[in-house]
């Protein structure tokens, strides 16, 4: 989008953009959401920014009106592909809590040197400024939404001390964290659980925000490949749909459910989660978010995909499909390969042999009681469980064997040619697994699966596209989205 496109959308106060820019008025020395209700400013007192941390690098603090951190995060970092796109999905992963700038650095193939020039040139914003903004994000979800007492809400956000984190929401919000937990009453967040600081797990609820329009079909999508014991799906009468599950994350473990409410005013979608490391929420929440593609620009993308006529019909049933991501991309790819050539319920089955593996735990959930198994422990006992061809088996088990020695790495800061020169040699992987791993771990927006049987069978249910290319070039970037179409179609009776 260029200055005036921008401009645009800031004068009708468009909630679409929320989050893919903000708007620095230097008249007032304050930045805003898109759709802030204020006055919109004269054009030549406003420079947009990329992030919210390069406004507040250039000076700018966060508007008390609309709190722009309150906003669903940008799409552009799983479309873009170079350095910056892949830098802000390892940062909101909350690598540089964990490992420092000089191991987001070594994980994207530069010094640190490079990196910080990189995106300080790409976003207005070095790494560690990034990173600040990302911890002020989770730092005020929490502070408004739960009743976690502020010191655990300093470290559950990254912070490394309660002094740092009272400075940095002083700085990016012009308040205390106390006069922030305010802004939620004001404006009537209901505040959900949230205890810790005994050593017992800490709970919380809080809703996560979502542009609309938002198709639940996605959690039918994870209702079918549920494993027992580690996930679980229900439908209430009201029409709720929940997804829960465990797992493992890097202090420590957690349980999570996830809960639409379609009935309810504002169809919330409402998080509650119970982890053992105060530490670890900025990483759940990330990870919950790419689960459900909640920071997708549906109307863009169903703009776009609805261009193809094929597609237009479905479009209009099934505003807002998401692509489901990956909260644990060894586990993903372990999934890809069972679910090879197979129908779903079929690897639904293998999968739960394979889930006696899982160390037990205690997460609250009736049903849930264990994790899902580590690479290690599918590599030392997988053969023992898994049935069918023999080449298979021992495809699962290399590969496993592979990531649990490390001479295979791969995760959300990888691209798709990568993660191809990176799979593609070993046994049992072909490109439709490459594919399947890019859509769900990268977020990849243009991957097309033409080779998978469910997208024939989806195309044969479609209306017919004369001209048009069987890949859906027409609709690319969207063609991830176009898949997941092909995918809910091929459910349905054949056009007539």
């Amino acid at each position: 989008m260029d200055f005036w496109q921008r401009y645009r959308a800031i004068d009708a106060r468009d909630t679409r953009f929320d989050g893919q820019f903000f708007t620095a008025v230097s008249s007032t020395g304050i930045y805003c959401r898109p759709s802030c209700p204020a006055r919109t400013p004269k054009a030549e007192n406003v420079t947009f920014y990329e992030t919210s941390a390069a406004a507040h690098e250039a000076g700018y603090r966060a508007c008390k009106r609309c709190l722009p951190e309150a906003v669903p995060g940008t799409p552009a970092w799983n479309i873009r592909s170079d350095v910056a796109g892949r830098a802000m999905r390892l940062i909101n992963d909350g690598v540089i809590t964990r490992e420092g700038v000089d191991g987001l650095a070594h994980r994207l193939g530069y010094s640190a040197r490079q990196l910080n020039r990189i995106l300080s040139h790409e976003l207005g914003a070095g790494p560690l400024s990034l990173a600040r903004a990302s911890r002020a994000q989770t730092a005020r979800t929490l502070l408004v939404s739960t009743k976690m007492l502020l010191a655990d809400v300093a470290f559950a956000s990254g912070f490394n001390s309660v002094r740092q984190f009272n400075d940095t929401i002083g700085e990016v919000f012009a308040m205390t964290p106390t006069a922030l937990r305010a802004t939620g009453a004001k404006s009537g967040v209901r505040r959900g659980a949230g205890e810790a600081s005994d050593g017992t797990p800490a709970a919380l609820t809080l809703n996560l925000p979502y542009r609309e329009p938002f198709d639940p079909g996605i959690f039918d999508f994870l209702a079918v490949r549920a494993v027992p014991g580690i996930e679980s799906a229900s439908t209430g009468h009201d029409g709720t749909r929940t997804y829960a599950r465990t797992l493992r994350l890097p202090r420590g473990n957690a349980t999570f459910s996830v809960a639409y409410s379609p009935s309810r005013q504002g169809k919330p979608l409402q998080l509650s989660a119970t982890v053992v490391d105060l530490h670890d929420l900025p990483v759940l929440l990330s990870r919950v978010r790419r689960l459900f593609d909640l920071d997708a620009d549906p109307e863009a993308i169903d703009d776009a995909l609805a261009m193809d006529p094929r597609l237009k019909g479905s479009i209009k049933e099934v505003p807002g499909i998401r692509v489901p991501g990956a909260v644990d991309p060894q586990e993903l790819l372990v999934r890809a390969l069972i679910g090879q050539q197979i129908t779903v319920a079929a690897a639904r089955t293998a999968l739960t042999q394979l889930s006696a593996l899982g160390s037990p735990i205690d997460g609250g959930v009736p049903g849930l009681d264990r994790l899902f198994p580590t690479a290690a422990e599918l590599a030392e006992d997988a053969r023992t469980l898994l049935r069918g061809p023999q080449r298979r088996i021992e495809s699962v088990v290399a590969v496993a064997e592979a990531m649990a020695t490390g001479a295979l790495e791969f995760g959300y800061g990888d691209v798709v040619a990568g993660l191809e020169r990176k799979l593609l040699p070993l046994p049992g992987i072909g490109p439709w697994t490459v594919g399947y791993v890019a859509m769900r771990v990268l977020g990849a927006p243009d991957v097309f699966l033409s080779n998978d049987a469910a997208v024939r069978n989806g195309l044969r249910v479609l209306p017919p596209g004369p001209g048009l290319t069987p890949e859906f070039r027409e609709v690319s970037p969207w063609r991830s989205y176009a898949t997941m179409h092909l995918w809910r179609a091929a459910t349905k009776p054949k056009h007539s």
